[in-house]
């Protein structure tokens, strides 16, 4: 049977691949091997806090598990908007909101809705996979531009007003970003959303890591840009990251208004709704009780940052620019390829650098990172994403085992 060229398209998840070879090395390890630590994966290591289970159980119970609204519960959208009052000072009208099935079904419909065929989208040179592959599944051109750590892996507005070509629809970003941890600073976000605007372009804007932000510097959503910029900004966010419920697949966006009934349509096609048991549990998230547990987790994914990153600074795996948000190191590997006599980063990842020292060091330390295949193209062997979305115990453990190696 004869694939689609759309499908064919689309690049291998190395992420998830390189999970599936960390899983069978640790059963082919036996009763004696050392236990694979996981620092490859952005998923919190924490679940859904009491009040959202019983939230579910709830629904469950009264069967309140029938399709929803497309657009997302109205109690919800609203308990979204009170949110983005309280924790970041924005006014956001909850008819902007709708909440979909995950944050990539939210990229997906903004996708859907915003791109033809043949547009090209802007984005930074490392950046999350999926994002590029929602905007080719859209049948546009993800135009990568290489940013280097003295911009913070991070576009800049004078990159933007330098890509800009005939066939460029707008840019997809994203702060914090992922696999980075870094942030755009809210002066080079305005000049960016000015710029976008001036050429009657888009601003896509994963936010999907903002509520764990760890400098007030930089922990302000994009909607509260001045001078009506805010409203031009399509924002992405998800219940997956801050909130902790990853399988739960729950997310939303914020439109201008304008751009509401055309989603509205797509998702009421692609989706119907997103899940009714999720969407009934996610109103206890903004629960003060919740909240308060919330900015706990916050706090220690913090200190999970604050002791990892100078630990692998400390042992030549190089973090060039610290991350002010989510839960990700990108390292650079030149150091520890060299002391290990491996191949240095070079033109192919396959061959050198970051993918193959991430089976040696599933081999030599077990444990399992991400290489930077996945996020970046033109420098994909120099670096490698941890995650610290584990334990402290679990990456005091790692990094006693990348010192012994």
């Amino acid at each position: 049977m004869r694939v689609s060229r759309r499908a064919e398209r689309v690049e291998p998840f190395y992420v998830m691949e390189l999970a599936k070879a960390a899983t069978r090395l640790a059963a082919e390890g036996g009763a004696g091997q050392r236990p694979m630590i996981y620092l490859n994966i952005g998923e919190p290591d924490f679940t859904a806090p009491p009040l959202v289970q019983q939230a579910a159980e709830r629904a469950i119970r009264d069967g309140r598990s029938q399709y929803t609204q497309a657009l997302g519960l109205p109690a919800l959208r609203e308990a979204i908007a009170g949110w983005y009052a309280t924790h970041f000072g924005a006014t956001v009208d909850a008819s902007r909101i709708v909440v979909t099935a995950g944050a990539s079904a939210a990229l997906q419909l903004a996708c859907l809705a915003l791109i033809d065929a043949g547009d090209e989208i802007l984005m930074p040179d490392p950046s999350y996979p999926c994002n590029r592959q929602f905007v080719q599944a859209a049948e546009g051109v993800a135009r990568m531009v290489p940013c280097g750590p003295g911009q913070r892996f991070q576009l800049s507005a004078e990159q933007v007003q330098a890509h800009w070509g005939e066939r460029t629809r707008g840019v997809l970003l994203a702060s914090p970003s992922n696999p980075t941890g870094t942030s755009i600073a809210r002066d080079e976000l305005q000049r960016i959303a000015a710029a976008v605007r001036e050429r009657q372009g888009i601003t896509l804007l994963d936010e999907i890591y903002l509520g764990l932000s760890h400098d007030a510097a930089f922990g302000q959503t994009a909607l509260t840009l001045p001078d009506g910029l805010g409203e031009t900004v399509i924002s992405v966010n998800s219940f997956s990251k801050y909130f902790n419920m990853t399988g739960w697949r729950l997310g939303w966006l914020v439109l201008p208004p304008a751009l509401v009934p055309a989603v509205e349509r797509l998702a009421q096609h692609l989706f119907i709704c997103p899940s009714a048991i999720s969407q009934h549990a996610a109103l206890a998230c903004f629960e003060p009780d919740s909240l308060a547990e919330y900015e706990r987790r916050r706090a220690t994914f913090k200190a999970r940052r604050d002791y990892f990153i100078p630990e692998l600074n400390r042992l030549g795996l190089t973090v060039p620019v610290m991350p002010d948000g989510a839960f990700y190191a990108w390292a650079e590997v030149g150091a520890l390829c060299e002391r290990w006599g491996m191949a240095p980063p070079g033109d192919s990842p396959e061959t050198g650098g970051s993918w193959p020292l991430a089976f040696e060091l599933m081999r030599r330390c077990q444990l399992a990172a991400t290489p930077g295949r996945d996020f970046a193209q033109a420098e994909a062997g120099r670096y490698l994403r941890f995650s610290t979305a584990n334990s402290m115990e679990q990456l005091q453990e790692a990094v006693a085992r990348l010192e012994a190696a």
